[in-house]
C-alpha cells in the first residue's frame, strides 16, 4: 500500500487524485530548488543518484527566487515545456 503524506497545515486534508505512474523514466527530470538552506545540497546530491541508475535521462537544474512566494509562472512555464518529471526540494 502506498501512502503519501501531505506537508502543509492542513487541519482537514484535502483529497487528492494521485498523478497516473509512466511505465518508465525517460526525457527530462527538472530539479526544482525553492531557495531554502541545504536545499541545492539535496539536489545536487539527488542529481548524481540519478545520474548513476537513469544514464539516458537528461537532468535539469532550477530554482526559484524565493521560498516565500510561488514559482514565478515563466519558470513554471519554461519546466512544464522542458520537463517530463520535476522533483521540488524542500530542505532547511
Amino acid at each position: 500500500m502506498l501512502e503519501v503524506f501531505d506537508p502543509t497545515d492542513e487541519r482537514v486534508p484535502a483529497r487528492r487524485a494521485l498523478a497516473a505512474r509512466p511505465g518508465a523514466i525517460s526525457g527530462t527530470i527538472g530539479l526544482l530548488d525553492i531557495s531554502k538552506p541545504r536545499g541545492d545540497v539535496f539536489l545536487t546530491r539527488l542529481a548524481e543518484r540519478l545520474h548513476e541508475r537513469l544514464p539516458g535521462v537528461a537532468i535539469r537544474p532550477y530554482q526559484k527566487p524565493t521560498f516565500t512566494r510561488p514559482a514565478p509562472d515563466d519558470l513554471r512555464r519554461r519546466i512544464a515545456q522542458e520537463c517530463s518529471f520535476v522533483v521540488e526540494a524542500l530542505a532547511d
